[in-house]
């Protein structure tokens, strides 16, 4: 019940049922606008927003065997810049863009190639691509491997 003043006296005046409010309710009232308060403060962004990050780094290590022979050159290759030492950094990352890791994905068991002979070359390509681990081989030694290694071939080709 509340007090009202009419002509100087206090008469008491009835509260409606939408003004009478039970013990607990400015307790109550008040936890939640805390709580909402905290979940809004933990939406904000900080300095650590995830949108404002790079993608993840693509850091390659190819190892080629040019001739067959076990004389293994190893090359590097990053994207975002485009670097290290295979002959063109950027043409590298593009195929890498075009065919991301399904490119390193070895030929399936029940695939049919074709039986030509494309040359002793082998490559082995370790590392991370956007993200994701990386572990290949390639060789020339069927029309699917040939293929596999013309979809990448600026990857394996390491400068000089």
């Amino acid at each position: 019940m509340r007090t009202g003043s009419v002509g100087g006296t206090l008469t008491p005046v009835l509260q409606t049922p939408t003004e009478r409010r039970a013990p607990g309710d400015l307790l109550r009232r008040t936890l939640l606008a805390g709580g909402a308060l905290l979940l809004l403060a933990g939406c904000g962004g900080g300095d650590d927003d995830t949108a404002d990050r790079p993608a993840p780094a693509t850091e390659l290590t190819v190892e080629l065997d040019a001739e067959g022979t076990g004389d293994v050159v190893t090359a590097t290759l990053t994207c975002d810049p485009a670097g290290g030492d295979v002959a063109d950094p950027r043409a590298a990352c593009d195929q890498l863009a075009a065919v991301g890791v399904a490119g390193f994905a070895p030929v399936g068991s029940d695939v049919v190639c074709t039986q030509q002979f494309g040359g002793p070359q082998t490559a082995t390509v370790t590392g991370t691509l956007d993200g994701e681990d990386v572990d290949a081989t390639f060789s020339r030694t069927d029309g699917c491997e040939i293929s596999r290694w013309d979809a990448l071939s600026a990857v394996l080709q390491p400068a000089g």
